[in-house]
């Protein structure tokens, strides 16, 4: 273990400003705002050789009545509580231009409860000025004291240089050494999952019940997760082991409804989360269905080039509408013989009709398998995992390339593209350049004859004939290189000095052949083949006398 670092504090002391600057990237939503962050944000960081997880907490003691919510003051003690109970070393932050409130006085008693090494980081010391009020927080009681300024970069090194020291030592054994190189393995093949989603969907829900923990704070108040989480995630299935990176993101709404400042930072997470992540879980509500701002983050998959599965959550809320299928599909069993079905049958066909009405108003992710589920009882969350399980092998599928080419070309030959300006599309070369997503490079003879109709098509058919399912198929046209394609001679002997090919002969003499019948339909005399007499004519002598 290479050791864990909290930063612990009231609201608004810039606990998040220092994570970002210890981070060295924006991870944290960085607001003046107290009780901005809520859930525990983690982050793997190396100083000076030595690496270790940092973790941000929320502001202890924001109370009832403050801006920012304060329905969340419980669950973020609890959440503080807890990465308490896993942490070598905690960075108790206090700002020094408020000076020594009572809420300081009772963390400071909660961290000594805590029986773990405390260093008391004295944040906001921005100027020379500050450096006079940093003598009173010496009430606080700690051994360890360090003026910082998280804006500027200042005195950070030295807190860190204290806090290493506390760190438990690094041991290597030949067992451990193995480990750790599976674990860097692992590491470098973690996959990144992005729960995407509308506002109040269950994304957070579906997290905790597949952590089996309380990992993220989940209300019915929209809007409850703010920051972009990362949660690692590992499951073992038929004795394979399975590395994810699970990423909470914020509920996106549409961007006339988003006021807040904070808002917007939440949903700016959000949309780089799905950036970054190799596949992407779009969660709707069951009783809700496919509204329009589910097809706008869909949009935002398919841009992004992610892998994608679509989870139907809160399906224990939706009874009156499986009822009514139930009745629909018994009635038309009774037409069609009276054949009756098991409940398990009725079930499944609900699923099926259901499953087929969201890939068809989602009809640009048609490819994407649909899961129905609920977080509140954990129905089918198993079944989500195998749907990811097999995306994600999907994901990493390499064609050959011999494969590939004769399928396209089969493909090409059964329905040509249109062809343009007098040009037909034609395919010489074709290939996989890369994965996640699937990328196919393809020479032509002209790019711009690649439609996108017929784009969709060759896309079609590779997912037809070798799967790819929940993946976003990329094709990209290149023209030929000029240096492979084939040389037209177009210039005779005569004129070029070169000898003319055999193809060149036969459309020489075709042309030869053309002009003379168009000279003798003309009606012009036939031009000799002797070459004319060069040189001045004869002068005549005396003119002859010619008789009237």
């Amino acid at each position: 273990m290479s050791g864990v670092v909290a930063i612990v504090g009231r609201p608004n002391v810039g606990k998040s400003a220092l994570f970002n600057r210890i981070a060295r990237r924006r991870v944290a939503i960085v607001h003046d705002r107290p009780g901005v962050t809520r859930d525990r944000l983690s982050a793997e960081v190396e100083w000076q050789g030595r690496p270790f997880m940092l973790v941000d907490t929320g502001g202890i003691g924001l109370l009832k009545g403050e801006q920012g919510g304060d329905d969340f003051s419980q669950e973020i003690v609890t959440q503080v509580q807890v990465a308490l109970d896993d942490v070598d070393v905690i960075l108790f932050v206090v700002s020094v231009q408020d000076g020594v409130l009572p809420m300081d006085l009772e963390v400071a008693a909660m961290l000594r409860a805590a029986d773990k090494p405390v260093l008391l980081i004295i944040n906001k010391v921005d100027t020379a000025v500050h450096d006079r009020g940093v003598d009173v927080f010496s009430e606080l009681g700690f051994e360890y004291a360090f003026p910082v300024s998280a804006l500027h970069d200042r005195g950070i090194d030295t807190s860190l240089a204290q806090a290493v020291k506390f760190l438990p030592p690094i041991l290597i054994s030949p067992e451990d050494a193995e480990d750790q190189e599976e674990g860097q393995s692992s590491k470098e093949a973690r996959m990144n999952i992005a729960i995407v989603g509308r506002p109040n969907v269950g994304k957070s829900s579906i997290i905790n019940a597949l952590t089996k923990s309380q990992r993220v704070i989940v209300s019915e108040i929209s809007g409850t997760t703010r920051d972009a989480i990362d949660v690692p995630f590992e499951v073992e299935t038929d004795g394979v082991r399975q590395h994810y990176n699970l990423i909470d993101t914020a509920g996106i709404r549409k961007r006339r409804r988003v006021k807040d400042s904070v808002e917007f930072f939440s949903v700016n997470r959000s949309d780089k989360a799905i950036e970054r992540c190799d596949l992407a879980v779009i969660v709707l509500d069951a009783s809700e269905g496919v509204t329009e701002q589910d097809k706008k983050i869909c949009d935002k998959i398919t841009d992004s080039g992610c892998a994608c599965v679509i989870v139907v959550n809160k399906w224990d809320l939706y009874k009156g509408a499986a009822e009514k299928a139930n009745k629909a599909e018994a009635k038309k069993s009774k037409e069609k013989g009276g054949r009756k079905f098991s409940r398990k049958k009725q079930q499944e066909m609900m699923f099926e009709e259901f499953g087929r009405w969201v890939q068809a108003n989602l009809f640009f992710l048609d490819y994407a398998p649909v899961i129905f589920t609920s977080a509140l009882d954990g129905f089918q969350l198993d079944r989500m995992l195998e749907a990811i399980r097999y995306v994600s092998g999907q994901l990493n599928q390499k064609l050959p390339t011999s494969l590939l080419n004769r399928t396209l070309q089969k493909a090409i030959e059964r329905s040509p593209a249109p062809s343009a300006k007098g040009h037909r599309f034609k395919l010489y070369y074709a290939t996989q350049v890369e994965t996640k997503p699937p990328t196919f490079l393809l020479f032509v003879n002209r790019k711009e004859l690649l439609s996108d109709n017929y784009t969709r098509y060759l896309t079609g058919v590779i997912r037809k004939s070798f799967g790819f399912e929940g993946c976003n198929i990329r094709l990209v046209a290149k023209p030929r290189p000029k240096s492979i394609e084939p040389i037209r001679r177009t210039s005779i002997k005569k004129k070029t000095g070169k000898k003319a090919s055999y193809r060149e002969k036969f459309r020489l003499k075709d042309v030869q052949k053309k002009k003379k019948a168009a000279s003798r339909k003309s009606g012009k005399p036939k031009k000799s083949g002797k070459p004319k007499k060069s040189g001045k004519p004869k002068k005549s002598g005396k003119p002859k006398n010619t008789k009237m």
